[in-house]
């Protein structure tokens, strides 16, 4: 384990706990597997298929973040994590199959930070669609609330132009 990355980690997210160890791994798991240092801008693309603790390691480690766009969630509820190399375009999924088996959670953390990266995680070359990088969006005022947002998620209703928050989904279901 990276006492550095631990450490960095920790600083971000509060507190020490098994999805933060088990973050940490996974950023150790695209460095070996992968070949590749912590990005430090947009060079690495995380899309994560949670929104555990583990999710905070990899912000802190990989500076991944949805501000960037580096960052994408997916909410399938697995801990799994699909890195991409904007450089290279090569990408790789990271699965993780250890199991906690009834240890105690300071127990099972301990496990995480010290067992070998191929016991944690299982993990395969994948063909992803390069996400593009983020975007900038005009300011729209919702013409029911005032207040403004990305054009992109502005609807029109009832021929006024209107925030998610405010616009009624129609649906016969």
């Amino acid at each position: 384990m990276n006492q550095e990355y631990w450490n960095k980690a920790l600083a971000f997210h509060g507190h020490s706990c098994p999805g933060l160890a088990i973050g940490l791994r996974a950023c150790e798991a695209v460095a070996e597997k992968m070949g590749v240092s912590p990005a430090f801008d947009e060079e690495m693309v995380c899309i994560t298929e949670n929104d555990t603790c583990s999710v905070d390691a990899i912000q802190a480690v990989m500076s991944c973040t949805l501000g960037k766009g580096n960052l994408i969630y997916k909410n399938i509820g697995k801990q799994a994590y699909t890195f991409i190399c904007r450089k290279t375009g090569r990408a790789m999924r990271f699965y993780m199959k250890a199991r906690q088996n009834g240890m105690a959670p300071a127990e099972f953390r301990e496990y995480i930070l010290r067992a070998p990266v191929d016991e944690l995680f299982s993990y395969q070359k994948v063909k992803v669609e390069m996400p593009e990088p983020a975007r900038r969006f005009e300011s729209v005022a919702c013409e029911l609330c005032g207040e403004s947002a990305a054009e992109l998620k502005i609807r029109l209703q009832e021929g006024k132009k209107v925030c998610l928050s405010c616009f009624r989904e129609y649906s016969r279901w």
